[in-house]
């Protein structure tokens, strides 16, 4: 589980209070949570696809800034290109299945349809890089477009945290 100190850096990181989280996906290099693991599904019941959820809001700028560089229409292209890098990218996708839905089993909830879409448009699509990049940093290696993200971004944490541990809104 998390605890209150982390919580609370993530609900200043978000202004608001995270729902359904599970545990501190990644860290950055302040020390503070910057992707959370979240359940599958919401305390309401009420489904919640994305298993790994940005927090930082230095990252989520910086990652704004390569979206509105058209860099997802790049890799959309290379995806639909390259069939190397779309299986990676399927690959990807099956992982993050994989792991939501042993997510679900965890907490004993009910696996989310195996249809419902995963992040950031996989596997078909490039649709969101905060989404691809949660997953790289949660899971270091298993997606080649949040690899690619990462590697273009500048140091977001090099300027200090984005939070304070234990501040709240």
């Amino acid at each position: 589980m998390v605890d209150q100190a982390d919580l609370a850096a993530v609900e200043a990181q978000l202004g608001r209070s995270p729902r359904g989280v599970r545990a501190v996906a990644h860290r950055c290099r302040c020390g503070l949570p910057d992707v959370l693991e979240t359940a599958p599904r919401l305390p309401d019941g009420s489904p919640f696809p994305t298993l790994f959820y940005l927090t930082c809001p230095k990252a989520a700028s910086a990652i704004g800034t390569l979206e509105s560089s058209g860099l997802m229409k790049l890799m959309q292209a290379r995806l639909a290109e390259d069939p190397d890098l779309a299986a990676a990218y399927l690959a990807a996708h099956e992982d993050y299945l994989a792991r939501r839905d042993r997510a679900a089993s965890e907490d004993g909830l009910e696996p989310l349809p195996r249809d419902m879409q995963t992040a950031g448009g996989m596997p078909d699509r490039v649709k969101c890089l905060h989404a691809l990049v949660a997953h790289e940093l949660a899971v270091p290696g298993a997606n080649p477009f949040g690899r690619e993200a990462l590697d273009a971004l500048p140091e977001w944490w090099a300027e200090g945290p984005c939070a304070e541990a234990g501040e709240s809104s």
